[in-house]
């Protein structure tokens, strides 16, 4: 469970990024993380994932403070950033064992893991390679590989379908499902909103900073009156903000 309380950011280029935002994203579900660019979404994943620092208020995952605690929290998620050009330097295993050791994910089970996800992700053959001689697809390979390698109970993803190949996005979406099925938690960032109709059973919509609407698409149809696809009610929504 991710819960975010009373939490604010600014910047001082501008108002406040994020403005007193309170969501709790529960156990078992895939929440989809909805906004227009500049809403404030990448700002708070940062936050939740501690790569920013909380201005006002307090973000807890699994009931780690991630300020006060941050190795515990740490080691509770898994997050894929929306950009995957890191440790470019590195071959893929160098990468996966890096991962592995920072996690102390056991020597056996970290091989079969690795060998099972690369060759999942048909990445396996090129482990040997610089991550620098990566197309993107298969950098966001390597990442997603990186996160699910510890097997942490929240996974926060930030446009975690970008550049994979139909059959890689059909595999993640699918670990996504069960994963949720098994009573864990899945955050998901994403500008496709089709995805996340068919995918999320929960949208948390912002705008400006703030939270403007929580629930299933079937509540958000409800309470905005509207037999419209997602994508038309968060266009609309939106632009009335």
């Amino acid at each position: 469970m991710i819960e975010i309380h009373d939490v604010s950011k600014n910047f001082p280029s501008r108002n406040k990024a994020i403005d007193t935002l309170n969501l709790t994203v529960p156990d078992g579900k895939i929440v989809g993380f909805l906004g227009p660019n500049g809403a404030g979404k990448a700002t708070t994943i940062k936050m939740m994932t501690g790569i920013l620092p909380i201005d006002e208020g307090s973000i807890t995952l699994n009931g780690r403070d991630i300020a006060k605690e941050p190795i515990a929290a740490k080691k509770i998620f898994g997050y894929v950033p929306d950009a995957p050009d890191m440790f470019l330097r590195l071959k893929g295993m160098e990468y996966l064992n890096l991962i592995g050791d920072i996690f102390d994910v056991p020597k056996e089970l970290r091989q079969t893991r690795i060998e099972q996800l690369t060759k999942q992700f048909n990445i396996y053959d090129a482990l040997n390679d610089h991550i620098q001689t990566y197309s993107h697809g298969m950098r966001q390979k390597i990442i997603v590989t990186g996160v699910l390698l510890h097997d942490p109970a929240i996974w926060i993803l930030d446009e975690p379908l970008t550049g994979l190949d139909p059959k890689s996005s059909y595999m993640l979406k699918e670990m996504m499902r069960e994963h949720a099925d098994n009573g864990n938690t899945v955050f998901f960032s994403s500008h496709g909103l089709e995805v996340v109709e068919q995918l999320c059973d929960e949208v948390a919509i912002v705008n400006k900073g703030k939270l403007i609407f929580y629930g299933t698409i079937e509540e958000l149809r409800e309470k905005y009156q509207s037999d419209q696809s997602l994508e038309n009610v968060f266009l609309e929504l939106t632009s009335d903000e």
